[in-house]
């Protein structure tokens, strides 16, 4: 694992990759389309564990805001951040249409956390962990984030050969989904790496779940089998 970044825990090469699709970020049929297949099963695995109504949530790493919105139109409090001054200009936007209250910000999770300790009832970090040069220092911010008692909702790709194929091969050369080079398979974290990490920042891992998703009928469910994308809920010990 690598050291603390001195500074924001992001590389630029990312966010200049997803800014880049950030026009198309709502178009279900577009580089998106998976996000969107997958963001009702998240959004209820997350309702399922976390009573959503009137709960302060922070979604880290929020993109054009699929799962803030469908928070928020489940009841929640959403302060959503990202690095990504684009993607925040169109999750901003799209409020126009959707009518709700996100709040929504360009901000690190560790600004966050510095700024509002302890604040939130939950927050969620859906593949993003994988994008970052430190996962610990990431995983350390939102637990940070959260109140005694709140929970931490997290989801990213295993590292397996299995995943190797399926979410690069696959996605990115053979279906075209994805953009070459979104991923890379060195910085995949397997279920017991991220567990670890998870005990060292203070919190309870409480749940691991696989996210099955096929992409040719676009049905995305939880699964027993987490060899490629899993989601899993922790919980800081009140």
């Amino acid at each position: 694992m690598q050291a603390a970044q001195s500074g924001p825990n992001v590389s630029p090469e990312e966010i200049a990759r997803f800014d880049a699709l950030a026009a198309r970020w709502w178009d279900p049929d577009g580089e998106s389309r998976p996000l969107h297949d997958l963001n009702p099963v998240r959004t209820a695995y997350i309702a399922v564990r976390a009573d959503l109504r009137g709960a302060r949530m922070a979604d880290v790493g929020c993109g054009g805001g699929l799962l803030s919105e469908s928070l928020a139109h489940a009841g929640a409090r959403v302060t959503a951040i990202d690095l990504g001054e684009k993607v925040i200009d169109v999750a901003r936007l799209h409020l126009h249409e959707s009518k709700l209250d996100v709040d929504y910000r360009v901000q690190s999770a560790a600004a966050l956390a510095a700024a509002e300790p302890a604040s939130f009832d939950a927050a969620c970090c859906m593949e993003l962990i994988e994008h970052v040069p430190d996962p610990a220092a990431l995983v350390n911010d939102l637990a940070a984030l959260l109140k005694p008692g709140g929970r931490l909702f997290m989801s990213t790709i295993n590292r397996t050969p299995v995943a190797f194929g399926a979410a690069i091969i696959g996605a990115e050369y053979v279906l075209k989904m994805l953009p070459r080079g979104t991923h890379h398979y060195a910085q995949f974290l397997k279920p017991s790496e991220l567990a670890k990490l998870l005990r060292h920042a203070g919190l309870e891992l409480e749940d691991v779940s696989g996210l099955a998703y096929n992409p040719l009928n676009r049905k995305a469910w939880l699964s027993p089998i987490t060899a490629v994308n899993y989601v899993l809920c922790a919980r800081k010990p009140a």
